[in-house]
């Protein structure tokens, strides 16, 4: 485990599993907004570790993982594995979540009290966090198996992701309730990833690099727009200060 190459190999899964774990941290933290403010922390934090377990699971079946890419039945010339049907099942279901929470905020029920909001169960968010998490998962288990052939070196770097995961994700949900414009980016974000799980569930190959560099460059226009947008606040304060006084 403390050899060089092992090392190599845990910095760089848990680097790869904290970037591939972006889209999911970004789908806990709207997922648990409808949930009573005190009880937000305790579902991000008891989904992921859930999550976690799972993750672990898959990563000992490692034979069965590996089955998972063999073609179950063949459709206009195409060889469907069970990976192909997940990664098909969760990107509908991503798409959909997506869809209604865009829906969601575009009605205005965002800012409608705790009280008016529809409500969430806390069980129903745990279960849609594990059940995402390990479709995201699946991919970068099977990325690790290619990457690392040492299981120890594959766990160690899935609970240092996991663990940065859960110290990001209050930061990361309080930031993103701050800046209702962020929310729907990310949205977006969530469509743009659950039609990328479609593709790759009916064999069109999508590089996740792109798809990343489209987020970067998003979030960076973004950020210049919420920058302008503070500076001209300021602007408006400094400016309509001496007609106050005078």
């Amino acid at each position: 485990m403390f050899t060089l190459e092992h090392l190599i190999g845990f910095l760089t899964l848990t680097a790869l599993e904290i970037v591939l774990g972006i889209d999911n941290i970004i789908f806990i933290s709207i997922v648990t907004e409808r949930l009573p403010a005190e009880r937000r922390q305790s579902a991000r934090t008891l989904g992921l570790a859930l999550a976690l377990i799972f993750r672990i699971g898959l990563l000992l079946s490692i034979a069965w993982i590996a089955g998972l890419t063999a073609p179950l039945v063949t459709i206009a010339g195409h060889d469907v594995s069970g990976r192909d049907l997940v990664l098909l099942a969760g990107g509908l279901f991503l798409l959909a979540k997506a869809t209604r929470e865009i829906h969601h905020r575009v009605e205005g029920l965002d800012v409608l009290g705790e009280q008016q909001r529809p409500a969430a169960s806390f069980g129903g968010v745990i279960v849609q966090i594990v059940l995402l998490d390990l479709v995201f998962s699946l991919d970068s288990v099977i990325t690790a198996v290619g990457l690392s052939q040492h299981l120890a070196v594959m766990i160690s770097a899935n609970v240092a992701a996991m663990v940065v995961m859960v110290a990001s994700s209050a930061a990361i949900a309080t930031f993103l309730n701050r800046h209702p414009t962020l929310v729907m980016l990310a949205l977006a974000f969530l469509i743009l990833v659950g039609f990328v799980l479609v593709l790759d569930g009916v064999g069109v190959e999508v590089s996740r690099g792109y798809v990343y560099t489209a987020m970067a460059f998003s979030v960076g226009v973004e950020f210049l727009n919420m920058r302008r947008q503070e500076a001209l606040r300021k602007r408006r304060q400094t400016t309509s200060t001496p007609e106050q006084v005078s």
